[in-house]
């Protein structure tokens, strides 16, 4: 048997949280639910990680920044509309692919504001820290314009919900998202 170093089971434990938070929530998930997915102890887990926020940061942090590489790899070499179509592309894949990524992401944003109504503000900014690499990493390929970013973000936010909340393929609220920008499931 093959042991891993800590910064492999780091990893484990990062990809272990993406799927259990995204299912689960912050509230919802329990770090003992993360170290079984890992086969790890729960001591063992906070020898990598100081606590569950930190672990939630983690994975968010890892969440976003995934995100933000389709994108970049996306875009890679391309301008304009040529990038926009590449990355909605790439997007549409990575939630189609792995849609625990698309439910993190929606988990994070409960998470932030839960946070932020309890007054922790820290928590927030490092989760918002990523998202502005990701605006970023989008808005170059763009042009640097500013309404084209928003756009594109906007639509994607929209998909994301309605992934999130189930809509098939073809229902009406779908109708609107045709076009270059459009990240629709395949059938659409």
């Amino acid at each position: 048997m093959v042991r891993m170093s800590a910064e492999e089971r780091r990893e484990s434990v990062i990809r272990a949280a993406v799927t259990e938070f995204a299912r689960a929530g912050y509230q919802g998930t329990s770090t003992e639910a993360i170290a079984r997915r890992v086969g790890v102890s729960q001591p063992y887990l906070f020898r990598l990680f100081p606590n569950k926020e930190a672990i939630f940061l983690a994975a968010s942090e890892r969440c976003l920044s995934d995100t933000r590489r389709v994108f970049e790899e996306a875009s890679d070499g391309l301008t304009g509309e040529e990038a926009l179509a590449a990355m909605g592309a790439a997007y549409q894949r990575l939630i189609a692919d792995d849609p625990d990524k698309l439910l993190m992401q929606m988990q994070m944003y409960v998470a932030v504001a839960a946070a932020e109504a309890a007054g922790d503000h820290a928590f927030g900014e490092r989760v918002r820290a990523g998202w502005v690499a990701l605006w970023d990493a989008v808005h170059a390929p763009l042009g640097a314009d500013v309404g084209e970013t928003t756009t594109f973000l906007a639509y994607g936010m929209l998909i994301n919900v309605l992934v999130s909340m189930g809509f098939p393929p073809g229902h009406r609220l779908w109708s609107g998202l045709h076009g270059p920008a459009s990240t629709c499931p395949e059938g659409e």
